[in-house]
């Protein structure tokens, strides 16, 4: 069997950066751990999202009026309606999750990008999603956005149950859960990939990702410029964002 990995069909679009003052319009509860927000406001008439890990700036001010900046995916966007949606894990005590617990509408925020889109082509035979919670928005709206003719291989590390949750697409899917960072590296390992062309995107806490990534290319032989590898947290550090590798970043 033939696995032909391509980079060939990607490519990284930088959009202007822009400060948007937004508000609150709706709250909704997506399980424990993790509610949806939208905001809404004028400014996101021209605002642009054109890849499903494409990240925001989100700005909000902390106790001493000091502004606090973390990187969050678009999950949806609808221009006309001049509206942005976030979803925001509650774990931990941060800054931002804290206010994301208690945030109502009404309340004020600022967000700044994308600054930048990394564009893979959708209609490719297979692609490869694995990550942790924090990487579900972006793998539900990329399963949201991929065509029926191609097929999601896809592996999600939530160890509780409620965190869980369907994920919906007109693409072939097959979703495996796992409960650790050693079982999704296992899952990993232990993947029959078809053939045809295809590309592997990952995310979620740095070590974890990283050592996603040396197996896809160690023990699968994916190319390293096949494959999207970022680090969207990293285990005691506060506000980590870091792409570890794409075909135009290295």
């Amino acid at each position: 069997m033939s696995i032909v990995a391509s980079a060939t069909r990607v490519q990284r679009v930088r959009h202007e950066l822009k400060l948007r003052a937004l508000s609150v319009l709706r709250v909704a509860e997506l399980g424990p751990h993790v509610r949806s927000i939208t905001f809404g406001g004028a400014a996101l008439v021209d605002f642009v999202s054109s890849s499903f890990d494409d990240h925001v700036k989100f700005i909000i001010a902390d106790d001493h009026g000091e502004p606090v900046r973390r990187d969050y995916t678009p999950r949806h966007v609808d221009t006309a309606a001049r509206e942005l949606t976030i979803e925001f894990a509650l774990h931990g005590s941060g800054p931002v999750a804290a206010w994301a617990a208690q945030a109502a509408a009404g309340q004020e925020v600022t967000v700044a990008g994308p600054r930048a889109s990394f564009i893979i082509a959708p209609d490719l035979d297979w692609h490869l999603l694995v990550g942790d919670t924090s990487a579900l928005p972006a793998i539900a709206r990329r399963l949201e956005e991929l065509p029926a003719i191609t097929q999601a291989f896809v592996i999600v590390q939530a160890a509780d149950l409620r965190d869980r949750r369907m994920l919906d697409s007109a693409a072939s899917v097959q979703i495996q859960w796992v409960d650790s960072a050693e079982a999704l590296c296992a899952a990993v390992r232990a993947l029959t990939l078809p053939s045809g062309e295809g590309f592997a995107w990952c995310a979620g806490e740095a070590k974890a990702s990283a050592a996603v990534r040396a197996i896809l290319i160690a023990e699968h032989g994916l190319a390293p410029d096949a494959i999207r590898a970022a680090a969207y947290w990293k285990r005691g550090a506060a506000a980590h964002h870091e792409n570890l590798a794409s075909p135009t970043e290295s």
